[in-house]
């Protein structure tokens, strides 16, 4: 039986991955910063949260990192742990930073020292590359990351193709562009876009305020884009690769569908706040998937206006039992 060490495991990738790591049969290990504040809600609406072993481990602490490592002897990491919120990292930068940098590099530096060699998988991410020079953008597009927290995956990513290429390691990087599913996090504003049309529609009387709603982004289903995940590390040889619709859609359009599909019109419950800008932001960004589809077989063919449509039955069936939304 192989097994699989994820870390960030109560999220919304490490949720998915672990039902579909379980399905072909793994032993699954999830890293949690800590009992207390423990939420497994989303291993519970997938069905899982008894079927897989979660840690609680300090990923800044190598020694650590590296005890865990070694009485487990994992087949297959999965780095899917960090401070995922752009807007928070402008907030706090060295926090940011120090945690998405630091955790990546323990992982690594555990799997160099000890004797036995775990297959690495890192969350990469579209944000790294920022003010694209080009669109679509690939796996060879130059990174121009505009915020913290892409700045701080943008390290993370070549890190670890660093000790791909400088030790052997077999390190894998997934560029992975927006993705949503009802396990998104409320400070996503995807999120808070479907959440506020489902209690809208059911009565509620708020008024959602939203940022710049112009920005174009390539969204696409979480549950398809974590089988990548696990694809990227049955490969022959370690690589990196972009997964993606190959589509851009504007916030705006996000926002009219999703109202939509909730019998509304957003411009009655929708307000544009300039506060909520961000200090830089990327106005537009689409990945090229081709690669995945060529070397992997990774294929993804769900439209955008029905994602928009599945999002909304999700969050009107499911919504409550993921938590409070931000408002």
């Amino acid at each position: 039986m192989k097994k699989a060490l994820i870390t960030g495991v109560t999220g919304q990738d490490g949720a998915y991955l672990s039902r579909v790591l379980l399905e072909k049969g793994y032993k699954v290990y999830g890293t949690v910063r800590d009992w207390i504040t423990l939420r497994s809600r989303n291993l519970k609406l997938v069905g899982i949260e008894n079927r897989l072993d979660l840690i609680p481990t300090d990923l800044l602490d190598l020694s650590n990192v590296i005890r865990l490592v070694e009485r487990i002897k994992p087949d297959e990491i999965y780095n899917l742990a960090s401070q995922s919120s752009v807007g928070l990292s402008f907030e706090q930068p060295i926090g940011t930073v120090e945690f998405n940098i630091m955790s990546t590099m323990n992982l690594l530096e555990a799997i160099r020292i000890l004797p036995f060699k775990a297959k690495f998988y890192q969350a990469s991410s579209s944000e790294m590359y920022g003010k694209a020079s080009e669109l679509p953008v690939t796996e060879k597009t130059a990174m121009h990351p505009v915020s913290p927290y892409a700045v701080s995956k943008a390290a993370s990513h070549w890190m670890t193709v660093n000790y791909r290429e400088a030790y052997g390691l077999f390190c894998c990087c997934g560029i992975l562009f927006n993705h949503e599913s009802v396990l998104r996090a409320e400070h996503f504003v995807t999120k808070k876009i479907i959440s506020a049309a489902t209690r809208i529609s059911g009565g509620s009387r708020e008024t959602l305020k939203l940022g710049n709603i112009e920005i174009k982004r390539d969204w696409g289903f979480a549950p398809e884009y974590v089988k990548a995940m696990w694809l990227m590390l049955q490969q022959d040889e370690p690589d990196d690769y972009v997964i993606a619709t190959g589509e851009a859609h504007s916030l705006r359009e996000f926002i009219e569908l999703a109202f939509s599909y909730a019998g509304l019109d957003w411009k009655k419950h929708v307000t544009i706040d300039e506060a909520l800008y961000r200090p830089s932001e990327i106005d537009v960004i689409q990945g090229n998937p081709a690669k995945a589809k060529a070397k992997m077989g990774w294929e993804y063919n769900l439209p955008f206006e029905k994602l928009i449509k599945l999002l909304i039955e999700e969050e009107t069936k499911h919504g409550s039992k993921t938590g409070p939304v931000g408002r």
